[in-house]
């Protein structure tokens, strides 16, 4: 059977299904009146993952919810199906003016392309190699270029009012180790202190480098701590660290993300023993001459030469590498990045400009930076090409962290279908979390432990979860289950009810 047969039989199948009306499982039922959340808040579909058969389960499937980020099923699918999974981000660097005995006498560009993964240890790759070039004096500036992507100014707390929390950071084309700081603590008992380290260190902040060590459990050390994140030029502590913590890591937003970039960078450049007699500053790469049409009087005027081509590029892993840092442990700004990474225009390669780009005659006739409503439309069309005209997901940020985002479980049914008949079963597959082993599931108590791959979405009044389940009988189900309700997360072992429902194959 073709794929588009496979399909169409599986769209048929979900409409049969739909119109059953089905008892859910006793073990299911028990545990949603146990958490005393409604039938008809909760979204449920077991399918057969190569849609030849009827469901087995339907409830309320073809009902819009909101699947938390569980819609990143959607992003990293599409990525994958758009992209293709050896698809890396290259951050090109420039230098302007010549170098002489170790001093660059000009200006240093990095232009970010939306990178998801530019964690402050390729940030020092990148500024190695730069003194590879035998560049360790900048007489003038280490200019940031963030144009590929639109800008995207939001407040990080206006969506759970928790702005430190790393998940709730902006994406941008030059996004730096998630605009977050790692703390480390390593307790000295001799000393009766706890050292701290940063990471990385941020030019112009006050790091306070040790607290004191108490006595007591170690507990929510965090909150011990007594962390003063008001002024954001320091980052103080005015309580304590329990001597019965080990060693931890505390990863924190770093609470004013416009100015992180060049903080980040003009710290890191001088803690590598680099010297700077300008300042790190927000750009643009110089861009090309503008080509002038040829008219009967005036002939085609062209550039002798580029202005600048990139002297390296840092080069990030693979997409397919990528979507498992996203799908196992959730990671929402990566997933942004991928998602407005679907609408980044053609832009010039090496200084050169693309076929694409030759019979431009202004710079207001440039492409425009991507944004999420370009993706959006991006995945709108994919949508209908690759799984139908119906029930196509309302997008917001591509990251399931939306109160607005809304997707049915059959929907989410017939994207799983499709990448399970196409060549990118592995790769999406091999990036949801495995029960009971890891990313967001490790901890998830199941009767069949390793027994499926599932992505799992948590907001306030949403709970959800969506995968692929190997039962006992050696068949591969599609399972989605989605609540909306506040009292949603009780309904886990509901869910996890299913999941064992499901695997047993009855």
């Amino acid at each position: 059977m073709s794929l588009p047969q496979c399909l169409l039989g599986a769209v048929a199948s979900l409409l049969c299904g739909l119109a059953l009306a089905q008892n859910l499982p006793p073990e299911v039922d028990t545990a949603l009146a146990r958490a005393r959340i409604p039938r008809d808040a909760i979204t449920l579909l077991v399918v057969d993952a190569e849609g030849r058969l009827p469901p087995r389960l339907s409830h309320r499937a073809n009902v819009p919810v909101n699947p938390a980020s569980v819609m990143k099923l959607v992003t990293t699918y599409a990525a994958l199906d758009l992209l293709g999974p050896a698809y890396t981000w290259r951050t090109p660097v420039f230098v302007e003016g010549a170098v002489r005995e170790g001093t660059l006498f000009g200006n240093l560009y990095i232009k970010g392309q939306g990178d998801p993964k530019l964690v402050v240890e390729r940030l020092w790759l990148l500024l190695r190699r730069v003194q590879g070039l035998g560049i360790r004096h900048i007489a003038g500036d280490i200019v940031l270029d963030r144009s590929a992507f639109e800008a995207i100014d939001t407040d990080p707390a206006s969506f759970d009012d928790e702005p430190l929390r790393p998940y709730n950071a902006t994406p941008e084309a030059l996004l730096l180790n998630f605009k977050s700081v790692a703390m480390t603590f390593v307790p000295d008992l001799t000393a009766n202190l706890a050292q701290v380290y940063f990471e990385p260190p941020l030019a112009g902040v006050q790091m306070q480098t040790s607290v004191p060590l108490s006595e007591g459990e170690c507990g929510n050390y965090r909150a011990a701590l007594q962390p003063d994140f008001s002024d954001t030029s320091r980052i103080l502590f005015a309580g304590a660290y329990p001597a019965s913590c080990s060693e931890k890591i505390w990863s924190v937003a770093y609470p004013d993300p416009k100015r992180y970039s060049v903080r980040a960078v003009a710290g890191l450049w001088r803690e590598m023993g680099g010297q700077l007699a300008g300042s790190v500053r927000e750009g643009r790469v110089p861009a090309l001459p503008v080509m002038q049409a040829a008219t009967q009087n005036s002939p085609l005027v062209l550039p002798l030469q580029p202005q600048l081509q990139p002297v390296f590029e840092s080069v990030s892993p693979p997409l397919a590498e990528v979507i498992r840092d996203i799908n196992k442990y959730s990671n929402n700004v990566m997933a942004q990045q991928v998602f407005l990474t679907l609408s980044l225009p053609t832009r010039p390669q090496n200084g050169n400009l693309s076929s694409a780009l030759s019979t431009l005659t202004a710079a207001s006739e440039l492409p425009q930076p991507a944004s999420r409503e370009a993706s959006r439309e991006v995945v709108r069309r994919w949508w209908k090409e690759r799984i139908g005209a119906v029930d196509a997901p309302t997008l917001d940020n591509g990251a399931g962290l939306s109160r607005n985002a809304r997707i049915s479980a059959q929907a989410l049914a017939r994207l799983l279908q499709t990448a399970y008949l196409s060549p990118l079963m592995p790769e999406l597959m091999s990036s949801l979390p495995i029960t009971g082993v890891d990313g967001t599931l490790k901890r998830r108590r199941t009767m069949l432990q390793g027994s499926a791959h599932l992505k799992t979405g948590s907001l306030r009044d949403v709970v959800a979860v969506a995968g692929y389940v190997h039962a006992a009988s050696g068949k591969r189900y599609v399972l989605v289950a989605i609540a909306n309700h506040p009292n949603a997360a009780a309904a886990r072992p509901a869910f996890e009810a299913l999941l064992d429902w499901t695997a047993k194959d009855n």
